[in-house]
């Protein structure tokens, strides 16, 4: 249990990141807006993210000031949801569904496919920032098996030989 204390403890400290005094301007607006306001750090952290691409240390530690809640308790939230990111992402975010239809279907090689073109595994951006690949549960789509999404589009009835050429289309 200490050991545990202690890496979250390290996990959350303060990092030395050095972000530009105008957007710490814009998001000390996002704190006031929410500031005193019970149940607002959710939105508030989805804003910061929305300015930033994820939501580095420092941020996180401005809100928490901001907010009057423990930078500890921020970075639980934002560890818990899958929505919030303590790494940059890619322009594009390649979600594959390895839930058992997809993956029964075929899910596997696609995200083998990936991986090799890619150049990066999951969890990974790659180095010209482009993508991101995430591997998830169930996209809610079991109908369309194997399905992934980039960005906001459903990709459905993916055939392996096809993945290559679906990622090309995303710049």
């Amino acid at each position: 249990m200490e050991d545990r204390d202690a890496l979250l403890k390290k996990k959350v400290q303060r990092t030395v990141e050095v972000l530009p005094a105008k957007e710490l301007a814009k998001l000390d607006e996002v704190i006031a807006r929410y500031a005193g306001k019970a149940g607002h750090l959710i939105p508030a952290l989805k804003d910061a993210q929305e300015m930033y691409g994820y939501l580095p240390m420092e941020v996180q530690h401005r809100i928490a000031d901001g907010l009057h809640v423990s930078p500890s308790h921020v970075y639980g939230v934002v560890t818990f949801y899958s929505f919030f990111t303590i790494m940059p992402r890619g322009r594009h975010t390649i979600r594959l569904c390895l839930g058992t239809a997809c993956y029964v279907k075929g899910s596997k090689e696609i995200l083998e496919t990936i991986v090799r073109e890619v150049g990066i595994n999951v969890g990974e951006t790659s180095q010209d920032g482009r993508f991101t690949i995430e591997a998830v549960r169930c996209l809610g789509a079991c109908g369309l098996a194997p399905v992934m999404m980039i960005g906001e589009d459903t990709h459905g009835n993916v055939d392996p030989k096809d993945t290559l050429r679906i990622i090309q289309a995303y710049e």
